[in-house]
């Protein structure tokens, strides 16, 4: 059987949340349906959209078997707890529309409803699982234009991205789902590296945005969401500061006082931690060496 047959024949099901994206869905779907290979199941959660998103997703139901939408019971955007719980539930809903509809399927894929995919997006991602048996989590890179030119976002190759991201099936069911956190998709990919498996990010498979990661209500409120979430995951302090100076280099340069102001509200406000103490353990680790590299070229001592 040839590689191409191979990738085809292991199947895929996604899921996406949606709320409020009536400008983002037709192409998000358009590059879904287009794909080489396309999804056995795609689930669409509504988060209780208020715009033209429900009608949008109720006219893509009607045309294609392969596509379900459900209602969440979403209010206000929210891209901390909420977000998780939607997609939580979102996965496990599709793995049990799965089981009944007997759809039989090796990966799961999660993308994010202001995404645009190349045509051969799954084809590829795909392509890598199979090269790589161990690899247990995978995204693509993303790109979004500003002032008409076109932006590839950062990131380490080791960590698969949240809302352009693929599980293997026996990656995803041993690490327990999609957990229920700040940041989970991070949360996710320690789990998956805490069990064996490796993770990557492919800078050559694209996920075009529609707008920049963490701005769906301006970047202020993404950045102090993400301070909030760094605060929960036990980040070292050390760590939190490096990353302060860090944004606060970045253009629009006040990213990095609402980074801080997050930081700071987890710990007036939050105050509690995620509840998974190898995970609090790994980031605790991994972020010291890291502040220790750093602080020792600058001849800190730590």
């Amino acid at each position: 059987m040839s590689m191409m047959n191979m990738v085809r024949e292991s199947g895929y099901i996604l899921v996406t949340p949606c709320k409020n994206e009536e400008k983002s869905l037709p192409k998000l779907a358009e590059s879904i349906i287009n794909q080489t290979i396309t999804p056995s199941l795609w689930l669409i959660v509504n988060d209780n959209s208020t715009d033209h998103s429900v009608e949008i997703l109720s006219n893509l139901e009607t045309k294609y078997v392969w596509i379900n939408v459900v209602t969440s019971e979403g209010t206000k955007r929210d891209l901390s707890f909420h977000y998780a719980k939607v997609v939580s539930e979102g996965l496990s809903l599709a793995l049990e529309m799965s089981s009944i509809k007997k759809i039989s399927f090796e990966y799961i894929g999660l993308i994010d409803a202001d995404m645009v995919l190349e045509k051969k997006f799954f084809e590829k991602i795909i392509n890598r699982f199979e090269e790589n048996p161990n690899l247990g989590i995978a995204s693509g890179s993303t790109a979004y234009f500003e002032a008409n030119k076109l932006v590839t976002e950062k990131g380490r190759e080791n960590l698969p991205i949240g809302g352009l991201r693929v599980w293997r099936k026996e990656c995803f069911l041993k690490t327990g789902g999609f957990p229920i956190s700040y940041s989970a998709d991070s949360v996710s990919n320690v789990l998956a590296v805490l069990r064996g498996w490796d993770t990557k990010k492919f800078e050559d498979i694209v996920g075009i945005q529609t707008r920049r990661t963490g701005s769906a209500e301006g970047l202020w409120k993404g950045y102090r969401t993400k301070g909030e979430s760094d605060y929960y995951r036990d980040y070292h302090p050390v760590y939190i500061l490096f990353k302060f100076v860090k944004y606060s280099f970045i253009p629009p340069f006040y990213i990095g006082i609402a980074y801080m102001e997050g930081y700071i509200n987890g710990i007036i406000k939050i105050r509690e931690k995620i509840d998974i103490p190898e995970v609090r353990n790994y980031y605790r680790k991994k972020h010291l060496e890291i502040g220790r590299y750093y602080a020792g070229k600058f001849k800190f001592k730590l």
